[in-house]
């Protein structure tokens, strides 16, 4: 067996690439102003623009006709790993993050090979062939044996800034292409993958600075995650933000007596947003490790963890954070999109995990404006209007003992990022309702161990749901009233996408793709596509024409995989088929 998969790893990266050498010619280069103020043409940032809205202000697609869209092109991605894209689109290219650090650029009208990157094939950009060295084969070995939906393989977004096209890989570190030609201008490893460490979130550009965040810390080692920036020309590191608190610094004693190289947990699952006016680059951090107090030993705040963090992306020092769940002892992150809305004059973000509570903050300074509970969860208490949170009667997991929770450990909201519309005001917010019967057990406390912590799970419906599963919940900003809400048998398992043209987009477990009036909540249209549709949908300009792209993909934790097939077995959905498809009207 281990033959033969050594002989699968080689194989791959012995293969005759289909890679092609035809360059961008009509690539202008990207500055910070056009990332900041994007042409509507455009989709420059993974979710928009650097506010993470996921919307789009085209309307040529809107409620009247986008009952006619029709699939323009599709393009299939690698089968390799789990797939969760964010394409991005620059002067009518496409470009997409694939699987395992495979990169391509797409003519955007037609859906044609401009190039391809693929790691230990694509020339460097001094037109010579990288060896594949003998350590990138273990990392490759422990890559293909590592589970793709929560591990190596994902890769969610891109970075474009100047020219060149920037992302975060597997074996953790970070890399640099030609946008013209796809052949690597450098690389930056940042942590030792053999330790766990990985990256699933790549880069966003702030003030000319790459920041990413690491993840891959969950086990016990001498280090622990960070947000780092980097010089987008070289990839020098410029900063690192330690985001788990060492004994002796500012909040270390959160984590009473232990040793940092017992101090766990703090990863980074998904891309921040920036503020040019602030000049804050907003990070989340993910739950402590283990995820019950009790197996990891300790009650306290254990910050930088489950917290929102503004750093100023020049110099990588705070500006402030806050905690949303000190001590978080049941696996509820809340480490997802930020979202910047300025309310009634008040410079605000949104945040929303896996609990479902929708937390509103002065993005300035930190301070809680409002946090509204959607009412689905049962193990905290919330105070709206200072966010404090308290667990309820015998929610505090202890070792052995089973306990009754909604959510369960896959979290009502996850990385599906919610999107805004300023048409509406409102948030469009993918959930998948479930709950679960947990017993948390013990992990031994020694350098290699720790880990979330073994749990024994039942995951079971919400109780509130009619055996569905899936929701599109809108909530009206700032108020937090519920709007509409659509529910399904289906998770939901992509981001929404919003439109100028009064629409919201989503994709579910089952293979379909919907269209809905925005205001009203009425499916106005449906298309079924190869798998599971999962990413983050989006949508751009081409001579005149609307494009709305929208993922498809395999693989995936919990939410993607256990889910489904205990709560829906009627429902089935290849476990391949990793893709693009592209829709628009007719001419």
């Amino acid at each position: 067996m281990i033959k033969k998969t050594l002989f699968a790893i080689i194989s791959l990266f012995c293969v005759v690439s289909p890679f092609s050498n035809s360059q961008i010619l009509d690539y202008e280069s990207v500055t910070d102003e056009m990332l900041q103020n994007p042409s509507a043409e455009q989709w420059l940032s993974w979710r928009g623009t650097p506010r993470s809205w996921g919307y789009s202000p085209l309307d040529q697609i809107d409620t009247d006709n986008v009952g006619q869209l029709q699939l323009v092109w599709s393009w299939a991605l690698d089968d390799t790993g789990a797939g969760q894209a964010a394409p991005l689109v620059r002067d009518g290219v496409m470009f997409v993050p694939g699987p395992r650090g495979v990169v391509q650029a797409l003519d955007a009208a037609t859906g044609d090979l401009f190039w391809e990157y693929r790691p230990g094939i694509t020339p460097s950009i001094d037109g010579t062939d990288r060896e594949i060295t003998a350590e990138e084969l273990s990392d490759a070995a422990m890559a293909a044996t590592a589970f793709a939906g929560v591990g190596r393989g994902v890769q969610k977004n891109l970075a474009i800034y100047g020219d060149m096209v920037f992302y975060a890989t597997e074996n953790a570190s970070i890399r640099g292409l030609d946008a013209r030609t796809g052949r690597l201008v450098w690389e930056t490893q940042t942590a030792d993958p053999a330790l766990g460490y990985y990256y699933t979130a790549g880069p966003i550009v702030a003030n000319g600075v790459l920041v990413t965040g690491i993840t891959g810390c969950g086990r016990y080692k001498d280090g622990n995650c960070y947000f780092t920036g980097h010089d987008p020309q070289t990839g020098a590191e410029l900063w690192r933000f330690e985001t788990v608190a060492a004994p002796g610094t500012p909040g270390g004693d959160t984590w009473g007596d232990l040793p940092l190289h017992f101090r766990a947990g703090g990863d980074s699952w998904q891309a921040g947003s920036y503020d040019p006016d602030l000049n804050l680059v907003i990070m989340g951090t993910s739950q402590a490790k283990p995820w019950a107090r009790a197996v990891r030993g300790t009650d306290g705040d254990a910050l930088y963890t489950n917290s929102t963090i503004a750093l100023n992306p020049s110099t990588g020092e705070m500006n402030w954070y806050y905690q949303h769940l000190p001590g978080e002892t049941h696996d509820m992150d809340e480490n997802f999109e930020t979202v910047l809305i300025d309310i009634d004059g008040r410079d605000s973000l949104f945040k929303m995990g896996k609990l479902g509570i929708l937390w509103q903050l002065d993005r300035e300074s930190g301070e809680i404006i409002r946090a509204t509970d959607v009412g689905y969860q049962t193990i905290v208490n919330v105070n709206p209007v200072n966010g404090n949170i308290s667990y309820r009667d015998g929610m505090i997991p202890r070792i052995g003992q089973q306990i009754d929770m909604c959510p369960s450990t896959s979290g009502f909201k996850s990385w599906r990022a919610m999107a805004y519309s300023p048409q509406t005001e409102a948030m469009y917010i993918p959930i998948t309702l479930n709950c679960e019967l947990a017993t948390f057990g013990p992990t031994e406390q020694v350098l290699g161990g720790g880990g979330p912590g073994p749990v024994r799970r039942i995951n079971y419906p919400h109780h509130d749901a009619d055996e569905n599963l899936g929701e599109l919940l809108v909530m009206n900003i700032p108020d937090g009233d519920i709007k509409w809400r659509y529910r399904q048998r289906a998770p939901i398992n992509t981001a929404a996408l919003t439109t100028g043209g009064g629409l919201v987009f989503i994709g579910d477990w089952n293979r379909y793709y919907y269209a809905f009036d925005a205001e009203t909540g009425d499916k106005l249209w449906q298309t079924r596509v190869t798998t599971s549709a999962q990413g983050f949908p989006m949508s751009y300009m081409i001579d005149g024409k609307q494009y709305i792209a929208m993922p498809v993909g395999v693989g995936g934790a919990s939410w993607s995989g256990m889910l489904p097939r205990d709560l829906a077995p009627e429902l089935v959905s290849p476990r391949n088929g990793n893709s693009i498809h592209v829709f628009a009207l007719p001419d």
